[in-house]
């Protein structure tokens, strides 16, 4: 490695990005051991419902216990590593085809990420996203795994705090000092007899 090649990290392409194709808005965020990866989420779709009225599922998902999640809040970037080349690289998965791709994402502009994805060495393709800052109806705009959020997958969920695991002991009362006594108030000196 030449000297310096590790200093120029990856632009943080956290936010939400509407898709080439439209149909889409993904929220990437930092993820993953000290949120050195990166993960994207679905916050909304285009169209929600199937042709019965229901939400769309991931049906095609190879892993028979995705088969039921909605397609609306399912995690689609997989923890991003950052690489050699100032970009982040892993894997996507798309829910129309049940298959997951190689991938490298990266943003030269505030505006645009750069996707690029790779089936084979030799069938690669591009799509440019686009920075949202509005709220679309439906989407989610919750913190991800909590109320009105996307769910990541198992191996990217956000683990519980220490903060947060100790604080239900501090509820019992025995995490609390004590209170300290009132100090008692100082006697108040003797009236001195009236001159004469």
């Amino acid at each position: 490695m030449l000297p310096g090649a590790a200093l120029a990290a990856p632009a943080d392409p956290s936010g939400t990005w509407l898709t080439e194709d439209g149909r889409a808005r993904i929220r990437v965020e930092k993820c993953g051991p000290q949120e050195k990866n990166v993960c994207g989420y679905v916050v909304w779709l285009k169209v929600p419902l199937n042709d019965k009225g229901q939400p769309r599922l991931d049906f095609k998902n190879p892993d028979p216990k995705k088969q039921a999640r909605p397609s609306l809040g399912h995690q689609l970037i997989m923890g991003l590593k950052p690489n050699a080349d100032s970009r982040f690289e892993g894997k996507i998965y798309n829910s129309e085809e049940g298959k997951y791709y190689d991938v490298t994402i990266w943003t030269e502009q505030p505006t645009e990420l750069s996707i690029r994805g790779c089936m084979l060495a030799i069938l690669c393709g591009s799509q440019t996203w686009t920075r949202v800052s509005d709220v679309a109806p439906g989407q989610l705009t919750g913190p991800t795994n909590g109320p009105g959020g996307p769910r990541p997958d198992a191996e990217w969920a956000p683990k519980v705090a220490p903060a947060a695991a100790a604080a239900p002991a501090a509820t019992t009362g025995t995490a609390k000092p004590a209170a300290a006594a009132p100090k008692p108030a100082a006697p108040k000196p003797a009236a001195a007899p009236p001159a004469e």
